[in-house]
């Protein structure tokens, strides 16, 4: 089977895509070409929670491409996207430059404000925007490198695997809130002013972010697609359902389960990224487990291995979120919980099952 033939997808994945593509055009240009005035005109508040909702469907693609084929149950998948959003964090803190609180041109202002006299070794290069970006990939897949090949290679699986990962964006948690780690503490990083010479609050670059968030998702669906339709995704998939009879036909399932669990750190690292410049800060709460079982939470709505079931799940309910949150902030868990409950209990393959159904024929 030809490439791109393994991404054509079915109806789910076409539909996704034709309605993506339609969103990034419409949103900027209700936002910037059509009158405040006008009932059609988009808010740029709006323009960046859909940016966020984005970033988070990109997050969730990174889940169920490791747990919906491959069965690699991560709790700790929150750690990777913080990872990403604090390597764009510290670009755009080091682009503030004299115009922050205290006007120094080198240091932040919470390192002057804790009389940090130089800037630390790791903050360098920081200031250029490709080893950001480079960074931005390279710190969460060198950490599931590290993590997967210790992991994998001691056979830990299933729900000891899923504690460890969860024990991991914990303790990364407690350490990024230590004002010592040099990355902000508990305010973590924020106050950001532009991004590559262009103001962060103009409409017109957050229009532009915007569109660059909806590409980055749309490229790592096709990517992901491509995977799951290749040998490798039909290996990994073998692995989730007979690891022990793939590991005696001969594969080496760890490295496939390495590969696969690198690969979505990555696009978890870039979803990160885009999610800081919307929000306009990064801190340790990103790593907290509760986020990261969110995520598996957004996956199993939507419908895990499916793909298209987890950026549904992910826009859903973060859509849900941003309404009971405002309304009935002190509820919000428990319909999520209650949700999750209903879907697991009624819709077993997630709403992603809904349209499997209506496109099985008839018997």
């Amino acid at each position: 089977m030809r490439w791109h033939e393994r991404i054509a997808g079915d109806r789910g994945d076409k539909l996704l895509l034709s309605v993506l593509a339609a969103v990034t055009v419409l949103v900027p240009l209700l936002n910037l070409a059509v009158p405040a005035t006008s009932s059609l005109h988009l808010s740029t508040y709006t323009v960046t929670l859909l940016g966020k909702y984005m970033s988070y469907a990109l997050l969730a693609l990174s889940v169920d491409l490791i747990w919906g084929y491959g069965g690699i149950l991560s709790l700790g998948h929150g750690a990777f996207f913080a990872l990403g959003g604090y390597a764009m964090g510290m670009h755009l803190m080091r682009q503030i430059g004299e115009r922050g609180v205290y006007g120094n041109p080198v240091l932040p202002d919470f390192m002057v404000f804790l009389n940090w006299q130089e800037l630390p070794w790791y903050w360098f290069g920081f200031d250029h925007f490709a080893f950001a970006m480079l960074m931005v990939a390279l710190l969460p897949g060198a950490l599931a490198l590290g993590f997967g090949w210790l992991a994998f290679r001691s056979r830990v699986t299933g729900v000891y695997l899923s504690i460890i990962t969860q024990a991991l964006t914990y303790a990364l948690m407690l350490a990024f809130f230590r004002n010592e780690m040099g990355f902000g503490g508990n305010n973590g990083l924020t106050d950001f002013k532009d991004i590559l010479g262009f103001n962060l609050q103009a409409d017109g670059t957050r229009a532009a972010i915007f569109i660059i968030t909806a590409l980055f998702l749309a490229l790592g669906y096709l990517a992901c697609r491509l995977i799951v339709g290749s040998k490798l995704g039909r290996v990994v998939v073998a692995i989730r359902d007979a690891e022990a009879r793939t590991r005696f036909i001969g594969y080496k399932v760890e490295w496939f389960k390495l590969w696969i669990f690198v690969f979505s750190a990555v696009i978890a690292g870039i979803a990160g990224a885009l999610y800081v410049p919307q929000v306009g800060i990064i801190n340790p709460s990103e790593f907290s487990p509760l986020n990261s079982l969110e995520l598996v939470i957004w996956v199993a709505i939507g419908g895990r291995a499916t793909l298209y079931g987890a950026v549904i799940g992910a826009i859903l309910v973060n859509y849900a979120k941003t309404v009971f949150t405002a309304a009935f902030p002190e509820i919000w868990l428990f319909a999520l919980g209650a949700l999750f409950v209903l879907v697991t209990l009624f819709l077993p393959e997630g709403l992603a099952g809904l349209l499997r159904r209506r496109e099985e024929p008839a018997t």
